[in-house]
């Protein structure tokens, strides 16, 4: 089976940093098959026979004894990454006025879990938020349509305060990795 592992917090501000050709050695001595990385972000897209919910913490075992450091790992199935993609929850025309907003920063964004988004914790976090980025939530993704750079967008630092282990990617990069399977 096909998937892609998702690394948290690796190579960001300076910190923590991954070579990507590490991180795939990583993955081919524990014997995963077809290994390669998207950006210098912890994106692993790999073949394994293993069991889908046996691989987050195999990896992040094999991960902190190696690299000295913790990384929450999301995984996905190359089916799961399609479901992602197709169809956004967000229409074009909403896209396309975030990007009209500012066309030099990317808009949608996916927050990734391993396990079930507690929806109702997740809508009290944003219960307070009045601006005009959206959101959606599925059962192990949340979606986020920012009007401006995510890095300013309050609906997007309100899910620190969740305190559930998520990843972020843009959707561009989410659309590269289904590319690669």
């Amino acid at each position: 089976m096909r998937y892609v592992a998702f690394f948290r917090g690796i190579n960001v501000g300076g910190k923590n940093i991954v070579k990507m050709l590490d991180l795939r050695t990583l993955f081919t001595d524990l014997g995963l098959q077809n290994v390669r990385t998207y950006i210098q972000s912890g994106n692993v897209i790999f073949s394994s026979d293993t069991e889908q919910h046996l691989l987050a913490p195999l990896l992040e075992k094999a991960f902190e004894k190696r690299f000295g450091f913790q990384s929450a790992v999301v995984i996905r199935s190359d089916a799961e990454i399609e479901r992602i993609i197709d169809p956004l929850p967000f229409g074009a025309a909403e896209i396309e006025q975030a990007r009209n907003e500012d066309p030099d920063v990317e808009h949608t964004y996916v927050y990734l879990s391993n396990d079930t988004i507690d929806i109702k914790k997740v809508s009290g976090s944003f219960a307070s938020y009045d601006g005009r980025d959206r959101y959606h939530i599925t059962d192990r993704e949340i979606y986020i349509l920012c009007f401006q750079s995510i890095r300013d967008s309050k609906l997007a630092a309100s899910l620190m305060k969740i305190h559930q282990p998520l990843t972020a990617r843009n959707l561009k990069t989410i659309e590269r990795i289904s590319s690669m399977f």
